[in-house]
């Protein structure tokens, strides 16, 4: 199995973002960059198919901050192969990002009829989980998405798909395809830093040749800005009948009840 794993570097929400003098990009000055988390279980559950069915992972980002480090850590996982797509992931939308894909695929004569990429479900700046199917469309693939959990066979697999309420669905897919993966069969492995430190002494990160790298659509951001606060918080206090008291008028006063 041909497994393609497609990374994205996303803004480590642990601290509070920042924006920058120029009101147009994220304040870098304390800014970390991680791994989008499904893009993890992606990975994960590439390497689990390869382990079970055998196959090549290979592992395919844009450039950004300290994307190197998670390359060289999914190779040090098991992934065989790494490639970085010149282009800056913050210059580009995702409608571009699927666009670049869909050239790196095609150029590269990748696709073979045992092919399976595997980005990430959604992202923190791609809520709806958009690239995915838009690059599904594009390389005129079936594409299923949410999903937790695959099962391959010869020229098809079983997939797994998450949907609202707990519910689960289980699909057949046939060879090449698209899934967004949600999450994988088990929690993204452990590696050791002294195993990624190896790697970065004995492997290499290969560089994509596009056709057209100066091309893609860049994304223009006019303006960025925190959401701005409206004031309209009303705490309510005392006994809990003085509260419930309360909130009666104030559902009543707003015509609620």
């Amino acid at each position: 199995m041909n497994l393609y794993v497609l990374l994205k570097m996303v803004p480590d929400t642990v601290e509070e973002l920042e924006v920058a003098a120029d009101g147009k990009s994220l304040d870098s000055e304390f800014l970390r960059f991680k791994l989008s988390e499904p893009d993890d279980h992606a990975l994960e559950q590439a390497l689990i198919l390869k382990e079970k069915m055998g196959g090549k992972v290979t592992v395919v980002a844009f450039d950004a901050p300290e994307v190197d480090d998670v390359l060289f850590t999914a190779l040090a996982k098991g992934a065989d192969r790494a490639v970085k797509i010149p282009l800056n992931q913050a210059s580009l939308g995702t409608v571009a990002s699927a666009k670049v894909l869909t050239e790196f695929f095609a150029a590269a004569g990748a696709l073979t009829s045992d092919s399976l990429l595997l980005p990430g479900s959604q992202a923190i700046d791609d809520l709806e989980g958009e690239l995915a199917p838009l690059l599904a469309a594009a390389l005129k693939l079936p594409y299923i998405g949410v999903v937790c959990g695959v099962t391959g066979d010869a020229g098809k697999v079983t997939v797994l798909k998450e949907f609202a309420g707990g519910l689960r669905g289980e699909f057949e897919v046939t060879l090449p395809a698209v899934l967004g993966i949600q999450s994988a069969e088990k929690p993204p492995r452990y590696v050791p830093v002294a195993k990624v430190r190896a790697v970065m002494k004995s492997a290499q990160i290969e560089e994509a040749a596009l056709a057209s790298p100066e091309q893609p659509i860049q994304l223009d951001i006019e303006r960025m800005y925190k959401p701005e606060a409206a004031g309209r918080a009303q705490m309510i206090e005392g006994s809990t009948e003085e509260v419930a008291d309360q909130l009666v008028e104030v559902l009543a006063k707003n015509s609620v009840i």
